[in-house]
């Protein structure tokens, strides 16, 4: 035999045995993970990897399904061990066991959805987001986790990841639609929802339930284009906002909140005829939304519109009893007419008809005082710690002479402060 032969034969029996090795740690690890020993496949899972360079495609495809699994440990892996879990499972593509890696996939799926929820229960929104991207990391076609995953983490305010994930939903086309499957329940004679066409088909052949019937849920991609819409105002890209939120209302043109964000990002912007209109529109829905009725006082009040501003402020009350910034501003707009008596007073001479004049803008600045003063102490019925109703007050009936009253709202206020 030449040494060339005997060098061939040399190598191929060590890439038998490099091969055998490699099978052997991998078949060991997985025994071990079947019978829960988790620090044994560690060790088998470890040996198997010294080899990974000698190994084929679908053995270093069992060997990330092995690691996958091991993070996963049977489904008591926490955060990180499932983001470690799920980072294995991604580079998994062929092994010799398909119907194994299909049954372990729906395993981790429904961990990973089911654990996301359990975070949103305990409001630990951010953690629930990564639980919910990385059920959709695996599982790219059910874009429904890449929605539940937006949703939370805006809700951790955690706006730039949040409009990442809107925006592919959006090029994705994402609508959200699903078939519902209804029965009517035969005691309650109410239409029930089923998980599945399977689980109502069953209940109605067992004759509990009658009627079936399927439904389509509403499209939500209005709403996801509304939340781009808002994370850019929350982001402070007002430009970017306005775009979106166009976008947003030729989807659902009359979305309340929408327009009053709309309406929001126009005031802040200086776009105060914008707003008016927007604001105006939106009463029209909704005419008995106080918040709207008061908005429209407000700007009723900033163009010195007062006859306006205050009938918007006494309707936000007729609405709202409890509306303590109406009961403030109904005031605050009265008080205003008293500058220009103020400056008249001051501008007067010494003469007999300035002190009778002067008396006379007393008397009607005293009244604006008393007109002001029922609407300030009903804010303090409503809050009764509101210090600037309280300090007010005692000015008002300071001025007006009531020492009384004025020592009674004057310590409240220093109590307050």
């Amino acid at each position: 035999m030449n040494t060339r032969n005997r060098f061939f034969i040399l190598f191929t029996l060590a890439f038998i045995c490099f091969s055998n090795a490699q099978k052997k740690e991998l078949r060991l690890a997985s025994k071990n993970l079947a019978k829960g020993d988790y620090e044994l496949a560690k060790k088998s899972i470890e040996s198997a990897e010294a080899l990974f360079e000698s190994m084929d495609g679908k053995q270093k495809s069992q060997l990330y399904f092995l690691k996958s699994k091991l993070y996963f440990r049977g489904g008591a892996a926490g955060p990180e061990e499932t983001e470690l879990s799920v980072s294995s499972f991604e580079k998994v593509s062929n092994i010799s066991n398909p119907q194994e890696k299909e049954k372990y996939f729906y395993d981790l799926i429904n961990h990973l959805i089911n654990q996301g929820s359990k975070y949103v229960d305990k409001n630990d929104y951010s953690t629930a987001t990564d639980y919910f991207y990385n059920a959709y990391r695996i599982s790219k076609k059910d874009t429904i986790y890449l929605y539940y995953a937006a949703s939370s983490s805006v809700n951790a305010k955690e706006y730039d990841k949040s409009l990442s994930m809107y925006n592919r939903l959006k090029d994705l086309g994402f609508t959200g639609k699903e078939k519902q499957f209804y029965a009517k329940n035969i005691t309650t004679n109410k239409d029930e929802l089923f998980d599945s066409k399977l689980l109502r088909d069953a209940s109605v052949k067992a004759k509990t339930h009658s009627s079936p019937s399927q439904r389509i849920t509403k499209s939500r991609y209005p709403e996801i284009i509304k939340n781009i819409a808002l994370i850019y105002n929350q982001l402070g890209d007002s430009q970017k906002a306005l775009e979106s939120m166009r976008e947003a209302r030729l989807e659902n043109p009359d979305d309340l909140n929408l327009i009053l964000t709309e309406a929001n990002v126009n005031y802040e912007m200086g776009n105060i005829e914008k707003f008016k209109t927007l604001l105006e529109y939106a009463t029209k829905l909704d005419p008995e939304n106080s918040e709207l009725q008061y908005n429209l006082g407000v700007i009723a009040s900033d163009a010195n519109d007062f006859e306006n501003a205050e009938k918007y402020y006494k309707r936000a009350i007729e609405l709202n009893p409890d509306y303590v910034n109406a009961y403030i501003n109904l005031a605050a707009l009265i008080l205003t007419k008293e500058q220009s008596i103020i400056e008249e007073m001051n501008n007067l001479g010494t003469s007999i008809a300035d002190d009778i004049r002067y008396d006379d803008l007393r008397a009607e600045r005293n009244k604006l005082y008393l007109q002001a003063i029922p609407f300030l102490e009903s804010a303090l019925n409503v809050d009764p710690s509101n210090y600037q109703a309280a300090k007010t007050l005692s000015n008002i009936f300071s001025a007006v002479g009531d020492s009384q009253n004025a020592k009674k709202y004057r310590d409240l206020a220093d109590s307050l402060n």
